[in-house]
């Protein structure tokens, strides 16, 4: 696949898009390997991945013009980029490690398409495990006083490292406005209830209260209000009246390492897109 591409795109909903894309592919005799659409009748908007290649050359320019004329026709915002290309992932973590630990496993063993350059924690305790994989790991207190000075370091630190996408891997502090916007629809956070039951703080000790026969996880895009982004994966498992709410925590850990994985990686294959308070996932 050394030169394959993904093509995603975005645009209102019209007759032709289809046609117009698709033909210059066929125009310019590329191979589409895979193709997936989506018209929303509610928002009036198109949505549609495209997996292409081989290209004669590493660099899809010469498709470049096409689908610049084809933006201004429809009001349509476009993306290329090789499918070898990995994002560059900035973790963050506080003291609660499993969701970083199957990040970083998957990663090495290339399970998950990306490039982590670097982990933030609010916390020291996951030095160690960074270092065995060769990861920088800043610790970068944080108190309410000092909040601001704190994320404008990792904004400083995302510039430096070109990172695409910041994934909350369990990182126990909410995050400004400023951070959110600065970054709208490049954060996700894995919170460890299916939303919208149980928001906020040990969801899973709302859960027993509750008596609730399954419990999940919700991997979601962060903004300003809390636990309300748009949601990209959920997962359940079922539990019983027997289980503490330590055994539920337990439980619901192997559900948010894997919700959180797949959010991930659907995000590197291009195939998550924002749709209002919604997303579509191809």
């Amino acid at each position: 696949m050394a030169n394959d591409h993904f093509l995603t795109l975005s645009c209102p909903d019209k007759p032709g898009i289809v046609h117009a894309v698709t033909g210059v592919f066929a125009g310019e005799k590329v191979n589409i390997i895979d193709l997936q659409q989506f018209s929303d009748p509610v928002t009036e908007k198109f949505f549609m991945r495209v997996h292409f290649g081989p290209t004669p050359t590493e660099s899809p320019e010469f498709l470049r013009p096409h689908f610049e004329k084809l933006a201004g026709e429809y009001d349509m915002t476009y993306d290329i980029r090789p499918v070898a290309q990995k994002p560059k992932v900035l973790i963050m973590v506080s003291k609660i490690g499993h969701c970083l630990n199957d990040l970083l496993f998957r990663a090495k063993t290339g399970q998950l398409p990306i490039e982590i350059p670097l982990i933030v924690s609010n916390h020291p305790d996951f030095a160690p495990l960074a270092a065995s994989y060769g990861i920088e790991f800043r610790h970068l207190p944080v108190t309410k006083d000092t909040k601001a000075a704190q994320e404008g370091q990792i904004l400083e630190l995302i510039k430096e490292h070109d990172v695409e996408l910041v994934v909350l891997a369990r990182y126990m502090q909410v995050l400004s406005p400023t951070l959110c916007e600065a970054m709208s629809g490049k954060i996700i956070n894995i919170h460890h209830s299916f939303l919208p039951s149980f928001k906020g703080a040990k969801p899973y000790h709302q859960a027993y209260d509750r008596g609730v026969k399954i419990i999940g996880a919700t991997a979601h895009f962060v903004t300003a209000d809390l636990d309300e982004g748009p949601i990209i994966e959920q997962r359940v498992a079922r539990v019983d009246h027997s289980l503490s709410p330590k055994a539920l925590v337990d439980e619901g850990s192997n559900v948010e390492s894997q919700v959180l994985a797949a959010a991930v990686k659907w995000y590197a294959e291009r195939r998550v897109f924002l749709n209002g308070t919604r997303t579509v996932v191809f």
